[in-house]
């Protein structure tokens, strides 16, 4: 079995997400890093769902900083629009 993580880098620039993943991952003695800690660089988003774009975000701050990261990506999907701009907003 491996090893708890006691930092996990956050694929993201945006505050409110650190504070939200931060205060989730608190109890367990983890702490939240930003990527822009790191100096790690924005990674492409060439994918046509939103789990394919958070993966090759996660993995891309993995890859820079050499700890585990977690990512999510979001956009808006308008019933009206049939789905659209979904990923491209």
């Amino acid at each position: 079995m491996a090893e708890k993580p006691e930092k996990i880098v956050l694929a993201s620039g945006n505050a409110g997400k650190l504070k939200e993943f931060g205060n989730l991952f608190e109890p367990y003695g983890i702490t939240v890093l930003p990527q822009s800690e790191f100096g790690i660089p924005e990674c492409p988003e060439p994918y046509s769902t939103f789990v394919e774009n958070a993966l090759a975000k996660a993995r891309h701050a993995a890859k820079y900083s050499g700890l585990p990261a977690l990512a999510d990506d979001s956009g808006i999907c308008a019933a009206a629009l049939n789905g659209a701009p979904g990923i491209h907003s």
